[in-house]
């Protein structure tokens, strides 16, 4: 329950909290390192991702990838899987877009070193899991950030919820093995929820449209009877660069 609340407040931050200022970081699209104070003077750091600052993309809707970012984080609390920052829809000083609670981490850290620890290897699992039912097209190295808590954060989901199959991730390591039963059933809830529109689903609703939503469920409904970690395909498995 206090995990519950402090994530309620980091949203309610994200929501309300002034932009004091943003400061542009390196990305393909136009992407901010955002300072949030709230009327305590406490202060955040947030990342935020407008929508007139995304490139097109010839196959994913055009103004689309902010919503995707937020509606990743949606799925994971609906998963009850908190790995995804918190995530809100914000209007800032460039426009709508998403804004995303900035996780301080090791920056040499990433997941072909994580895989290397026996203790991380549950998370990555979860995450890996999570780009097969998000359909995520750019799982990259870098995009798994490792805290002091040793907790990993997944970033980064704007390529996420494709109607289409488009997964390439850089996270093959447990191809075929069998999916472990506490996330199976994590999955099986997951399609309940969102078919019998729950209330803690209308937002994904919402972010999402009706042919991606049923793709989603579609992929849950694979993993759950299948049981297995997807396996690659022929046809572009890996993102570039793998970090």
């Amino acid at each position: 329950m206090v995990r519950e609340i402090e994530i309620n407040k980091v949203k309610d931050f994200l929501k309300t909290g002034e932009i004091l200022k943003i400061q542009q970081v390196r990305s393909s699209n136009y992407v901010f390192l955002a300072t949030l104070q709230d009327q305590n003077s406490e202060e955040i750091h947030a990342i935020y991702k407008p929508q007139t600052g995304e490139t097109p993309l010839w196959d994913f809707p055009e103004g689309t990838l902010y919503k995707r970012e937020v509606a990743a984080y949606e799925l994971a609390s609906i998963l009850g899987w908190e790995f995804v920052p918190p995530t809100v829809v914000r209007n800032g000083p460039e426009g709508i877009g998403s804004l995303q609670l900035f996780i301080p981490h090791d920056q040499n850290s990433h997941f072909f070193e994580q895989r290397e620890s026996t203790i991380l290897v549950s998370q990555l699992k979860k995450i890996c899991l999570f780009d097969a039912l998000s359909n995520n097209a750019d799982r990259k190295g870098g995009h798994c950030l490792l805290d002091e808590k040793q907790q990993i954060w997944g970033i980064d989901h704007g390529l996420c919820f494709h109607s289409e199959g488009k997964l390439r991730t850089v996270i093959w390591d447990w191809a075929n093995e069998t999916i472990e039963e506490n996330l199976l059933k994590d999955v099986q809830e997951v399609i309940i929820a969102i078919t019998e529109k729950l209330e803690k689903t209308a937002l994904l609703h919402e972010l999402l449209t009706a042919e991606e939503i049923s793709s989603l469920l579609n992929r849950a409904s694979v993993l759950v009877n299948e049981k297995s970690y997807p396996y690659p395909d022929i046809d572009r498995p890996y993102p570039w660069p793998l970090i």
